[in-house]
């Protein structure tokens, strides 16, 4: 399987204020949107090809969601550009069979994770 730094394969985050979770995602993993309205942006694939999710606006972000999975070449470098970026590391990074990993909330409360293989 071939992994790519930064990337996923699609899903939908809450996001309250729209512009705040662009400027948050923009600003941690590089990430680049596409406008289709106020009440939704699409995640730009890092191909340049398609996309990959999208941003929706909601009043709050469900606390059940799904947890994203992203990739990451230098784990330890992400957590920072997380952190720099006004996002909250709420486990790790810790290890787990093969590699390592975190989890973190943005701005709007959305969490994901991020990993590494070793």
């Amino acid at each position: 399987m071939t992994h790519t730094h930064h990337t996923i394969d699609y899903v939908e985050l809450a996001a309250p204020d729209i512009a705040a979770a662009k400027a948050f995602y923009s600003a941690a993993f590089g990430w680049e949107f596409t406008d289709y309205g106020p009440e939704y942006a699409g995640i730009r694939a890092a191909e340049g090809d398609g996309e990959v999710g999208g941003l929706t606006a909601a009043s709050t972000p469900s606390p059940d969601g799904v947890l994203v999975l992203l990739w990451s070449d230098d784990l330890d470098a992400t957590v920072r550009s997380v952190q720099d970026a006004g996002g909250t590391v709420t486990n790790g990074p810790y290890e787990f069979p093969g590699g390592r990993r975190f989890h973190f909330q943005d701005p709007a409360g959305n969490e994901l994770g991020v990993y590494q293989t070793t």
